[in-house]
């Protein structure tokens, strides 16, 4: 499939959207877990809509894979914009116990409006959304201490709604993975097929490891030049540094061309296993709402 068309949409996403609907009245607070690396077009627009009467709090994930000066200014874009934010890593565990005090705080005038009633230690209950492989399923066990929720490093593997308890006073709502019937923006599908949230087998690999090659070249070509050993001139493209790596990792077929395809795998595995180093994809500035 072109990455310029990128279109997933597979028949339990609609579920998802009709379950997280009908749950919305059973849920204090929604949490969305977006990847830092790529803040923006880890997120389902749809989810402004469908849940913008609750308070709100985003979760950078993956921000050890993440441009840490970049990761600062996403987390104060998204304040900005009014969310409670925490900056995580919930594979290592990094920041999830801010989690439970940053729901309490921000829940902290409904918390005072159930104490007033009487009802002291009301459970609270948080829904938290997510699209596919973006480490929700993770970072639910981290925080919950548990293997409650499903996790793998796959796309779609949660497919149906569970309580997972927190404490005593704090419930998470796991919800399926949760993305969009096509990209508006070609660049967010791309950006999603980089780090593993669509899956490889319905894109073309070279010419999405081209692009982002392209991108590193651009933007990070100290790293390419650490990991590979090649030099980045300015006239260099996508393909060129591909030909580069692949000739210095000495991956080479008959008549001595660059196995590209072999190349292309191993640039996105080692990207989005955190070899490369650390790189955020999008600026805060190209975002909606940024003047």
């Amino acid at each position: 499939m072109q990455l310029d068309s990128l279109s997933w949409f597979p028949g339990h996403m609609t579920k998802t959207r009709r379950m997280i609907e009908s749950e919305l009245s059973n849920v204090d607070a929604v949490c969305e877990i977006v990847d830092a690396r790529i803040p923006m077009s880890s997120r389902n627009p749809d989810v402004d809509t469908l849940t913008a009467l609750k308070p709100r709090i985003v979760v950078l994930n993956r921000v050890d894979q993440a441009d840490s000066a970049m990761t600062k200014r996403w987390a104060a874009w998204f304040r900005k914009q009014g969310f409670a934010v925490i900056e995580a890593d919930a594979k290592s565990g990094g920041g999830v116990k801010q989690f439970a005090p940053a729901v309490r705080e921000l829940l902290k005038e409904k918390i005072a409006a159930y104490e007033a009633k009487g009802q002291i230690g009301r459970v609270l209950r948080v829904m938290v959304l997510g699209i596919p492989n973006v480490g929700k399923s993770t970072f639910i066990n981290r925080v919950s201490g548990r293997k409650s929720a499903k996790a793998e490093d796959r796309p779609g593997v949660t497919r149906s709604k569970q309580w997972v308890p927190v404490d005593k006073t704090l419930e998470l709502l796991d919800t399926p993975g949760i993305l969009w019937p096509k990209f508006e923006d070609p660049e967010v599908g791309v950006r999603l097929a980089f780090t593993g949230a669509i899956r490889d087998e319905v894109v073309d690999i070279e010419e999405l490891a081209m692009r982002l090659m392209s991108f590193l070249g651009e933007h990070y070509p100290k790293a390419l030049e650490e990991r590979y050993k090649l030099e980045v001139i300015s006239c260099d493209d996508g393909w060129t540094l591909i030909e580069k790596a692949g000739r210095k990792r000495g991956f080479l077929i008959s008549g001595g061309e660059v196995d590209t395809e072999r190349m292309s795998r191993i640039l996105l595995d080692e990207f989005r296993g955190g070899k490369l180093g650390r790189f955020t994809l999008e600026m805060p500035e190209d975002s909606p709402g940024e003047d």
